[in-house]
């Protein structure tokens, strides 16, 4: 099964459409399956008295609010349109996530299919109402949760409108970066069996080991944040990854999924013709005459596997050469 790829570029586009539309061209270069941004008025996302996260206050100016620093990173209604017109001509889906009601109301509107539900919103109750109401495919990031706040979202969004079987569950945690210590892979598991869903990462780690081995561990989806450059100013830069490295992520991911295969062990195409070459077969280990019985000190087994299986070997012993062999001929 082909994992849906999620560029997540997020709030990195640091306000500009330009930049925004050369995000857009990395993800589509690199082959991921959508690229996301985020859609929120900042007025009705945080008070002015919300206070930065540790990561936040690394990467960007000690001197502005979180207000500040979120209002700066708005896309209007224009910026949306000329970023899915742009996803369109570029041949990769648009998606973002909404932070607030309204924002809900905007990406409806503009036809987005896919509703993806950060972990901040999970504890949110009118809001995970209003998206469940609209029925549409949902992918609900569970950082800072644990399996009670899970169930309790998952009830909300089928208990107003939306089908379980359109939910997908991100394992996640809320650190950038997060230490691989706290990464908890097997939970994406435990997540996946607890509620019979489809299940995914959301990747928040250095590097691209984490999300590869959640492909291999059978995450259906994976998301990535990604920027042009890791040293821009900005709250989540630092914690993504530049475009040769999603590139490399993508690029393994689908080398993973050709790996994993169907399951059922069996001769492949490639190794068929080694099979003679690495196998054995049962041979002469000295000169023998016709009619000479074969015991374990005139035959033995070596290589080429092209005659007669050591699987066989009982049977051989014991009974009588119908012609003369020279040392190494097959029996």
């Amino acid at each position: 099964m082909k994992t849906f790829i999620i560029a997540e570029a997020g709030v990195n586009h640091n306000g500009s459409i330009e930049l925004a539309k050369q995000l857009i061209d990395v993800a589509v270069n690199a082959g991921a399956d959508a690229v996301k941004f985020q859609t929120f008025k900042a007025e009705k996302l945080l008070s002015k008295a919300a206070e930065k996260a540790d990561y936040q206050k690394e990467m960007t100016s000690g001197k502005e609010s979180q207000f500040e620093m979120i209002k700066k990173l708005e896309l209007d209604l224009d910026s949306h349109h000329i970023l899915i017109d742009y996803c369109k001509l570029k041949g990769i889906l648009f998606l973002s996530t909404p932070f607030d009601l309204e924002s809900i109301d905007l990406l409806h509107k503009l036809g987005i299919n896919i509703f993806k539900i950060p972990s901040g919103e999970i504890t949110n109750l009118p809001y995970l109402e209003k998206i469940a109401k609209l029925n549409k495919q949902i992918i609900l990031s569970t950082g800072m949760s644990n399996l009670g706040d899970i169930e309790k979202a998952i009830e909300i969004l089928c208990f107003y409108g939306t089908d379980k079987n359109k939910i997908i569950i991100l394992h996640a945690n809320t650190e950038y970066p997060t230490p691989m210590e706290d990464v908890n892979l097997k939970a994406m598991i435990t997540i996946g069996n607890a509620f019979n869903v489809k299940y995914g990462y959301s990747d928040h780690t250095n590097g691209i080991e984490v999300p590869i081995a959640a492909v291999a561990m059978g995450a259906s989806v994976i998301e990535k944040h990604f920027t042009l450059d890791k040293t821009m100013e900005g709250p989540d830069h630092k914690a993504s990854l530049e475009p040769f490295e999603l590139v490399n992520m993508v690029h393994s991911i689908r080398n993973i999924e050709k790996a994993l295969g169907s399951g059922i062990k069996q001769i492949s195409v490639s190794e068929q013709k080694n099979i003679k070459i690495a196998r054995k077969s049962i041979v002469a280990s000295r000169d023998i005459e016709e009619g000479e019985t074969f015991t374990e000190n005139n035959i033995c087994i070596k290589r080429p596997g092209n005659g007669i299986s050591p699987m066989r070997w009982y049977e051989i012993i014991g009974s009588k050469a119908v012609k003369s062999y020279k040392e190494d001929d097959l029996i």
